[in-house]
Formats: C-alpha cells, structure tokens, sequence
C-alpha cells in the first residue's frame, strides 16, 4: 500500500464523496441530500452582489459560505440571503439548520436572526474561533428555558465526577435539552454549563430521569438565565 500526500485531488474528492454518501444513505436512511444557493445580483449590471451557498439533508439544513459585496454590506442584503435560505430549507421540509462563522466574520449576524451557539472550536488562525450556530426552523418561538449550572468537582475524585457528568449530559436530548456552551477551568475542578429546554416541565421530567442519579460528590448550582449575551 502506497500513501501519496499531495494537495488538490479531484478523482479522490469524488470517490470519497460517492462512498461516503453511500455509508451516511444506509445510516441514517436519509437519502434526499441537495445543494442549497441564494444569488444575489444587481439587476442593472447583472453583476453578483452577494450569496449563500449550503445543503440540505433529511430535515436538516446547513449553510457553508455566505458573502456580501462590500458596498452592500450594511444594506440588509445577508438577512434576505439568509431568509430566503431558510425558506427554501423549509419547503425542502428541513425543521432546523446549522451554520459556522469564524469570530473575525460575523457571529453577531447570526446571534441577531435567532440563532444560538452550540460550540466553538479553537486554533482559528490570529487566535480566533470558529462559532458554530443552530437554529429551529419551525416558525414558533425558540425554546427559552435556559440554565446556568455551576460545578465543583471533588479535587481527589476529577476523573470520576467528570465521567458521571457525561452520562449526565448525554440524557439532555431525551427531554428536549440541549447543552449549548460548556466552560471547565483550567484546573478541571469547576465547570459552568449553559442549558436549553423546551419548557421548565421538560427540564424537570430530566431530573427524574431514573437513569440520572445524583453523584453527591459533585456541589451543583443551578440558575434561571432570561438573557444570554456573547
């Protein structure tokens, strides 16, 4: 077996497209994936002003890439890009989309279409990040019970608490939560996370989850959020 490492490679690209769309069709059964772009262009130049590109996939749909041209910035023309892509994405019948900005781009364009951040990811050259966004296309409003929790880890026990919290947060999605942004210290004995639930209900049906028993060894402190700033 010979390993070639080299840069563009087109032949590759589309196998690697044909056998992976193959893999993710019989995994999730989801098997009407299709590009997604809004164009913008200005009706007296025919030249293009701005646009969306993205996908779409078994009820979800992405954006990659959007761009304005700077002497449109500023005018509206990304939200009516952004509009018009969530709309086709619902007539596609996707109920949610996704989409990432790096922090040197604009998260706060996104933050004010409804959007709320999910993640980040570090390394972004110039020491930035990479935002990562999610937002329900349903129509009705966002969920807004929100929850700061605040953690204190038993300095001889990091390891195990830790873990119990894992499984903890990995029964959010059977009641409707979900984890937005996670903190930890940098000596891993505290951490704060944000949580969104449905409805306060959904939120206590979770802490009676049979399969969620409390681990006394970890101090918690819980706090309605009514706003959230970046």
């Amino acid at each position: 077996m010979t390993l070639t490492v080299g840069g563009e490679d087109k032949e590759l690209s589309a196998r690697l497209d044909k056998e992976l769309t193959v893999f993710n069709r019989a995994a999730t059964g989801a098997c009407d994936e299709a590009e997604l772009s809004v164009r913008a262009t200005d009706d007296a130049t025919g030249e293009i002003t701005g646009g969306l590109t993205g996908w779409t996939w078994g009820g979800l749909a992405g954006v990659s890439m959007v761009w304005v041209r700077d002497d449109r910035r500023g005018t509206g023309l990304g939200t009516e890009l952004m509009r018009a892509a969530e709309e086709e994405a619902r007539r596609r019948g996707c109920d949610h989309m996704i989409v990432s900005s790096f922090s040197f781009q604009a998260p706060a364009f996104y933050r004010r279409l409804g959007y709320v951040e999910t993640g980040r990811s570090e390394g972004i050259p110039g020491g930035n990040v990479d935002v990562h966004f999610y937002k329900p296309l349903g129509g009705g409003p966002a969920p807004a019970f929100l929850l700061a929790v605040l953690l204190d880890y038993p300095a001889d026990a990091v390891e195990e608490a830790t873990a119990y919290e894992e499984r903890a947060l990995a029964l959010l999605p059977r009641h409707g939560g979900r984890l937005e942004r996670r903190l930890r210290t940098a000596d891993g004995l505290s951490e704060v996370h944000l949580v969104r639930f449905p409805t306060e209900d959904a939120y206590r049906a979770y802490l009676a989850d049979p399969e969620r028993t409390p681990d006394g060894r970890i101090t918690a402190r819980v706090l309605e959020v009514t706003e959230v700033y970046a």
